[in-house]
Formats: structure tokens, C-alpha cells, sequence
């Protein structure tokens, strides 16, 4: 007999419990919730023999793979329509259909659900079981449901090839195809996890699928995250070294300065599972990655498509939310600016709040710190204010920000992106300082210690040292390569070069991990601006910062001197070897410089190519696409568009992250346009743009977000740590001891 162990995360069954341990939790070790859920389902699982239930749309090949999953594993097995349905009605079940029609049809099928148990089988349900809550309910209470979730164009080329007849649903007026995306979303609703069926594959392959897919649902030990500066050593000793993603959303920082990694590497996709993803939108290629990076303990998979298609829905002004235009030549544009504060940072951020509101406990409260060059300020302030009122109430956001070191646009839009759980604080200093100056509060924990103590409040970051910010980028890099191949630009397997304007280097270091997972990236090119401290390294290896002092660019949101998540890609070409890390880190925080060994730079180098623009360049760059094509590239692009062009050699395509929409840095697009008269006022920047009639049009969330800023406010304080933790103390006050 087959027993499964059913993992859920405790705060959906304890949740009472909870609340009297959370205070004193908080005290010994703030986020390390997730652990304390495992353990307790380690020793309270319930045992006994639990059904796999496969689920799919007809022709997903649910009964042939049923029966092999069963005899691997010396079980029962059941097929709904033939050993169940069609025994109890006496009739096949398409002379039911035809006996009864389709509502009612829908009916005596979830009757037959509700009377139907079973334990220890594989149960193979029909196609349109899921359209009958309680009978799934029913069924779903003993077993995991595994959803075999097949191209709809192979669905259609199967159920062609096998004359089928008798699709619930099938009418006149309803197309097979119709009827297959009307019934995806009650797939959603139930499934537990999922086997990604990309290409039309032996059903004996797809049952190891399934197999493993109910492995790793079984052993959430398997996907655990580590440091980048803890030794090998340390990690074997300390089982508490290991940590959940639940864990890390909500810590954001390890508590030795680094960040945090999977410690067994992303998943790799098969050439097929990606092929099977070329007909996707971009939600469902965003569920398929994202659903095999997130362990269902930590979100379940339903739960996590749920927030995928709030985060990507109608936030986003262009129905395939990140498209890919061609510029000229070879050169295409990955838009990353369609989202509600135009700038790449939407991606991640309008998914990361409410990752963070499932991952943290009910009766907690949290105070997201961010540092901004300029984009992630308002990403943050608007991701967050769209959670849900009970949420808000107790996560509550501080944007910290350069007060000269960003766009009159971009402050205007940080301020008025300001709601009741989310302020911006002005800094008289450079985004240096408020990164470091945030990792220094994080790690000081006498500080941290009594704003739990006194406030019941712990500290979160929303930066892209978080593992939560960094992994949605993976999705566009690859959704892109993809949109490609849709294109008939390439066939699949061709590699493309892909150039990202880099100043923290995560979004270069999440092209680098799609590649890792299967996509054919050749190499990713590091477009730096005048603070081209990353081009200096990744051509020498030397990292030095001595005698550097920040330039500010019409690019702000690449000035940067420290890249943060360069650790991350550090950590990985020294097959994970902490302590080295923890010493270049340490130098450069020292010293201010280290220098990578011969073998480690050799590594580097087929990975990555740098140049950097200078500002006339830049605008040159800007003024030369518009002229020669009608479209206005942001101050960012320019960068990238002005590197890509000396370093590619042509003999593939190259996409370009297009990063922001260009009407956040007006005054510079004015300028390259060679507009000679400004005015300073950042609607009437707007609205001059918009008479160029440019492609793309000016963004609609940008032009609303500064109607409304009017006369709105915001803080402004000194480049003093003492100053930056009294702001935090003085808005906890304000925000959660009002709330309680």
C-alpha cells in the first residue's frame, strides 16, 4: 500500500496557535518561522494512505499514466469515468451527455465524486470533474492532486488524432479550443502541484514526472537556501544554517552580511518543457518557473498562481506584459516598463508584497526598509499599498532614497506614490550610503532587538538582496527568448546575447540564471554608465573603489559604486565557497578593493562582456533612434543600446533590456532631442513629450501618478545613521501602535 505525507504550511491549520507564540519567537529569532512549521509537521504529519490524483484536461493521458504510476507502485488504480461513472450510471458516459445535456450532466459526475472513496490508489479523474467544488473537495481530502498540464495545441492534435466526441461542453457554439481554456482556470483552483508537459512525450516519461513532482512536494528539506558567507564547514555543523523560502522573504539579509542562494542550484528545464512554453502568455510561463523555484510548503502552488495572475494582470498596461519589439537590424527591446510605475522594478515588486503577506504570520508586524537610485522607490511604495486592507495594517513600507541623487519625475512619483503603510524619506547622500546604511541596521541588533521588544515589530528589505525580488526577473529573461522563437525569429536552441544597463547587478544576474535553467543566452553584456566600476572589473577582475567617487548621470538608477548582488554571482563561480567570498567582501569593505584569482576572472569572462556610455553618447544614442525609427529610448536603454552596439558581433540577436519608460527622465529626453527651452514642472515635461507622438505613447500610470502628487510632501533627513533609525522608530510609532 502507497502512504503520502500531506505538507502544508502550519499557518493555514494553526493559525490560533500562532498568535500566543509570536512574541516570543520574534525575540529568539524573528523569521525563522518556517523552520518551526516543518519541525512540528515532522513529528504531527498525518500518516496514511493517501490517493495521487491525477487531474487534466481530455487528452492529457491521465488514465495511461495512471495505470503506469500504479504499477510502479504496486497500487490500485482508478479511472473515474470507466470504473466509477460508467458503473454506477449503467451507460458510457457520452451516452449520459447525450442523455442529460451539459449542466446536468456536470451535476450527477460531482454526485458521483461525492459518493465515490477510496486510499492508497492513483485515481485518474475525468476532464471536467474540477468544474464540481464539492465533489473535488471531496477527493481532494485524501490525496495530492497533480495537475498534467499539457499545450493546449498538443491537447487539440491528440483529441483530432482520436475522434473524440465527448467533451462536456462541446456545442455549436463552443470551439474545442473554447472549451480548453474555459476549464483551465478550475485546473488552478485544485491542483497541488503540477507536471509541465511540454512536448508531446512518452507517457512513461511523464509517470517519472509525476513521480518526482510528488517527491519533492513530500520533501520540502530538499529546497533550502544558504549564505553566501557561510563555509561549508558551518553548514554541516548548524542545522539551523539552513533556511525556507518562507524564511528568507521575510529576512531578506543573512545574519552574516551575505545573501541568500538555493543551496542546491534552480532547477533545470528540458528543451521541451521550454518549448512547450513557447504558445504560453506570459502568467502561465510565469507559474510553470516560478512554481518549480517556491516549495509548495512554502506557497502552495494554487496559492502562488492565484498572486502570479493578481501581480501581472490588469496592473499591467500591455496584455502581453512584457513584449519584445524589434529595434533594427538584430538589436530587440525586451519592455520592461508596462507596469504601474514604468520601470523593470514592477515585475518583481508587484508580486513580492504578497509573497510576503502569505509567507509571514497573521499576528506579526513588519517594516519593509528600501534603498532606491531612483526605480525601486516607487515600485515598492505602489506593490505594497496594493495588498489587502488586513495586510497593510500590519506591513508597512520606508523608501529611502538620494534627495539629489534621482529625476524630478522619479521624486515626484515616490511622493505621490505615498499611501497610509508607505513613506519615502529623502537622504543628503548618494545611494551608496542608504544601501549600506540599511545591511548596517539590518545587522545591528541591539537596534532591531528593541524595536521588537518595544514595538512587537521586526525589520524586512524589499532590495534586491532579497531572493524574492531577484526571482521574478528570471521569468522576463526568459519569457523573452521565447517571444523569439514565437516571432519565427529563431529557431529553438539558437542562442541570443542579451545587454542590461547594470548597476546592482541583479537583473544581469537573473539573465545569467534563466540561462542556467536552459535558456540559450550566450552571453550576457554589462552596459555600465560613468560609475563603470562593474566594466573596470569585469575586464580586469579587479574591484577597486579607492579614489572613486559617484558621478551622477542622466542613467541615476545605475549609479551605483557597490554592487550588492555581484556576491551572489561570486558565490556561484567559487562553487560556493563562503569563506572566500566573506574575504573579497570584507577586503572591499576595508580596503575598498579586492581582486578575483586568475581561474575565478577566466570563469567570469565566458559569462560577460562589459563597456560603458558616457552622457554625450548617451544622448546621441537617443536622439539617433528617434530620428531613424520614431521611438524614444530611456536615458537607460540609451546605455545599454550604445554598448550593445560596439561589442556584438552579429551573429545572433540581441536583446536589450529596456528598463524604464522614457518619460521618467524627461528633462534628459528633451535635452537629446534638442528641445531648447524646459520647463521645470514635470506634468508639462509630460505633456510635451506626448506631442511627439513617439513610440511608446507616454505611460498612462506614470501621467496619473503625478496629476495626483500636487502639493504632497515627503521627509528629508541627514546621511546619519542615528537620524535614519529615529525616522523608522518615529513611523512604527505612528503606523502600528495607531493600528493596535
Amino acid at each position: 500500500m502507497f502512504h503520502i505525507f500531506q505538507y502544508r504550511p502550519l499557518r493555514l491549520i494553526t493559525q490560533n496557535s500562532l498568535s500566543s507564540m509570536c512574541l516570543k519567537l520574534m525575540l529568539s529569532r524573528p523569521v525563522a518561522f518556517a523552520q518551526i512549521w516543518k519541525s512540528w509537521f515532522s513529528s504531527h504529519s498525518l500518516l496514511g494512505n493517501k490517493n495521487i490524483i491525477l487531474m487534466g484536461p481530455p487528452g492529457a493521458g491521465k488514465t495511461t499514466i495512471g495505470r503506469i504510476v500504479g504499477q510502479k507502485l504496486d497500487c490500485p488504480v482508478i479511472d473515474i469515468d470507466d470504473d466509477v461513472l460508467e458503473t454506477s450510471w449503467n451507460m458510457s458516459v457520452s451516452e449520459k451527455l447525450q442523455d442529460v445535456g451539459y449542466e446536468e450532466f456536470l451535476e450527477e459526475e460531482g454526485k458521483a465524486l461525492l459518493n465515490f472513496s477510496a486510499s492508497g490508489s492513483v485515481i485518474s479523474l475525468s476532464g471536467s470533474n474540477p468544474m464540481h467544488a464539492a465533489g473535488m473537495q471531496h477527493v481532494k481530502k485524501n490525496g495530492i492532486v497533480v495537475y498534467l498540464d499539457v499545450p493546449t495545441t498538443v491537447i487539440m492534435s491528440r483529441l483530432k488524432s482520436m475522434a473524440v466526441d465527448r467533451i462536456v461542453g462541446l456545442s455549436a457554439g463552443n470551439s474545442l479550443k473554447d472549451i480548453l481554456q474555459f476549464r483551465k482556470p478550475f485546473y488552478k483552483r485544485w491542483y497541488d502541484v503540477r507536471v509541465f508537459c511540454g512536448e508531446d512525450i512518452a507517457a512513461e516519461v511523464v509517470a517519472e514526472k509525476v513521480l518526482d513532482a510528488v517527491k519533492r512536494y513530500q520533501d520540502s528539506e530538499l529546497e533550502t537556501f544558504i549564505s553566501t558567507r557561510s563555509s561549508r564547514s558551518g553548514r554541516s555543523m548548524e542545522k539551523d544554517s539552513h533556511k525556507y523560502f518562507s524564511d528568507i522573504v521575510i529576512q531578506g539579509l543573512a545574519p552574516d552580511g551575505g545573501l541568500f542562494v538555493p543551496e542546491r542550484r534552480l532547477p533545470k528545464f528540458t528543451a521541451g518543457e521550454w518549448q512547450g512554453l513557447i504558445e504560453a502568455t506570459y502568467i502561465e510561463r510565469a507559474e510553470v518557473i516560478l512554481e518549480r523555484c517556491i516549495h509548495p510548503a512554502d506557497i502552495p502552488a494554487s496559492k502562488l498562481a492565484e498572486i502570479i495572475g493578481t501581480a501581472y494582470g490588469e496592473n499591467f498596461s500591455c496584455s502581453k506584459v512584457a513584449p519584445v519589439r524589434h529595434l533594427a537590424g538584430n538589436q530587440f527591446l525586451l519592455e520592461l516598463f508596462h507596469g504601474p510605475t514604468a520601470s523593470f522594478k514592477d515585475f518583481a515588486l508587484q508580486l513580492m508584497p504578497h509573497l510576503f503577506a502569505s509567507c509571514i504570520p497573521r499576528s506579526c508586524n513588519y517594516l519593509i526598509l528600501v534603498a532606491t537610485s531612483g526605480d525601486t522607490g516607487s515600485a515598492v511604495l505602489d506593490g505594497f499599498s496594493r495588498l489587502h486592507d488586513t495586510d497593510k495594517q500590519r506591513i508597512a513600507v520606508m523608501n529611502f532614497f538620494p534627495e539629489d541623487g534621482v529625476s524630478p519625475i522619479q521624486k515626484s512619483q515616490m511622493i505621490g506614490c505615498q499611501k497610509e503603510n508607505a513613506w519615502s524619506v529623502g537622504v543628503k547622500s548618494d545611494f551608496d550610503f542608504c544601501q549600506t546604511a540599511i545591511k548596517q541596521i539590518f545587522t545591528n541588533s541591539d537596534f532591531t532587538g528593541f524595536l521588537t521588544v518595544e514595538y512587537g515589530t521586526a525589520l524586512a528589505a524589499a532590495n534586491s538582496i532579497n531572493w524574492a525580488r531577484l526571482l521574478p526577473q528570471i521569468v522576463y529573461h526568459a519569457s523573452a527568448y521565447l517571444d523569439l522563437i514565437h516571432q519565427g525569429i529563431i529557431p529553438f536552441g539558437s542562442p541570443v546575447d542579451i545587454c542590461i544597463p547594470t548597476g546592482n547587478f541583479g537583473n544581469i544576474l537573473a539573465a545569467f540564471y534563466a540561462k542556467m535553467m536552459g535558456i540559450p543566452i550566450r552571453k550576457c553584456i554589462c552596459a555600465s554608465n560613468e560609475n563603470n566600476v562593474l566594466t573596470d572589473f569585469i575586464r580586469t577582475g579587479v574591484y577597486d573603489l579607492r579614489g572613486r567617487k559617484l558621478i551622477p548621470t542622466f542613467s541615476s538608477a545605475v549609479d551605483i559604486l557597490k554592487s550588492s548582488n555581484l556576491e551572489r554571482y561570486l558565490h556561484l563561480i567559487a562553487n560556493e565557497d563562503g569563506q572566500l567570498v566573506t574575504q573579497l567582501f570584507n577586503q572591499l569593505e576595508n580596503q575598498g578593493h579586492f581582486q578575483l584569482r586568475k581561474d575565478l576572472l577566466e570563469k567570469l569572462q565566458q559569462d560577460l562582456v562589459a563597456g560603458w556610455c558616457s552622457e554625450e553618447d548617451c544622448l546621441a544614442a537617443i536622439h539617433s533612434v528617434y530620428s531613424t525609427t520614431g521611438y524614444i529610448l530611456d536615458t537607460h536603454t540609451a546605455v545599454a543600446k550604445v554598448v550593445a552596439d560596439r561589442l556584438q558581433d552579429r551573429t545572433c540577436p540581441i536583446i536589450i533590456s529596456s528598463t524604464a519608460h522614457y518619460s521618467k527622465f524627461a528633462p534628459a529626453i528633451l535635452r537629446a532631442l534638442r528641445i531648447a527651452e524646459i520647463n521645470q514642472n514635470p506634468l508639462s515635461q509630460l505633456h510635451l513629450l506626448s506631442s511627439y507622438s513617439a513610440l511608446p505613447p507616454i505611460h498612462w500610470g506614470l501621467l496619473e501618478t503625478l496629476k495626483k502628487t500636487g502639493k504632497g510632501d515627503h521627509q528629508v533627513c541627514a546621511a546619519d545613521m542615528s537620524v535614519l533609525m529615529h525616522h523608522i522608530e518615529t513611523l512604527i510609532q505612528n503606523h502600528f501602535m495607531k493600528v493596535f
